[in-house]
């Protein structure tokens, strides 16, 4: 499988988030090749707070998170693509200095942005709006940044206030939330799946098409169901 596609950030983090969620370990070369090249990306212009920039392809032909959902604007793709990039690093692991330090880099960045807008008392839950928000937990969730269960924590209160009552929540997108949420290691981000249960039931009874989104929907649904 050719894991960097050298004109997008968004489509190599796709391949590489498609090697974790199906369980199929990147070869070390792999590893190794697709880490320096994300890295090189730290900092860029177009890069949000300092983490990676999606490429001139990503911003103009946009993007769509690993579930399928669409990114409908520039900042947003550069949000999602920089913490989507941090935590693939993280999980990718490879001893590069180099990569290493990029990686600190990103981090100290998007820090500094959150920690304008908060004290010792409050952290942010969500970020910026319903898309981005699940792309910060999952950066959250795979060791990222501070304070993480606390910054978890209020992001699932937070998410319990935007339920609609049908299984779904206003403003989140439904797949990738769940996503986020089957990472998440708290009893509330259970508590959010066992309400989303309903709704990953009835899409189990209808047959899904060929796109990759579809068997990651399915795959996701049956993950999710079976913890509840």
């Amino acid at each position: 499988m050719r894991t960097i596609v050298a004109g997008s950030l968004a489509e190599t983090l796709n391949n590489l988030n498609e090697t974790f969620f199906f369980k199929r370990d990147p070869t070390r070369a792999e590893r190794t090749a697709a880490a320096r090249w994300i890295a090189e990306r730290q900092g860029k212009p177009g890069s949000y707070a300092g983490m990676f920039a999606p490429t001139d392809r990503d911003f103009e032909k946009g993007i769509k998170v690993f579930t399928g959902e669409a990114v409908h604007t520039n900042a947003a793709t550069g949000h999602i693509l920089g913490e989507e990039a941090c935590r693939v690093l993280m999980l990718l692991d490879v001893p590069d200095p180099t990569v290493k330090a990029a990686l600190a880099r990103a981090r100290q960045g998007m820090l500094k942005r959150l920690r304008e807008t908060e004290n010792r008392s409050k952290v942010h839950g969500m970020y910026c709006c319903g898309i981005c928000s699940p792309a910060y937990w999952r950066n959250i969730t795979a060791g990222g940044l501070d304070r993480g269960e606390a910054r978890l924590a209020a992001g699932m209160k937070q998410l319990k206030a935007h339920r609609l009552g049908n299984g779904h929540w206003r403003r989140f997108p439904f797949f990738y939330t769940l996503l986020a949420l089957s990472e998440i290691d708290l009893k509330s981000a259970t508590a959010e799946i066992n309400y989303a249960a309903s709704v990953c039931e009835r899409y189990l009874k209808h047959r899904s098409g060929p796109s990759p989104f579809s068997r990651r929907r399915r795959l996701l649904a049956e993950r999710v169901l079976a913890t509840c």
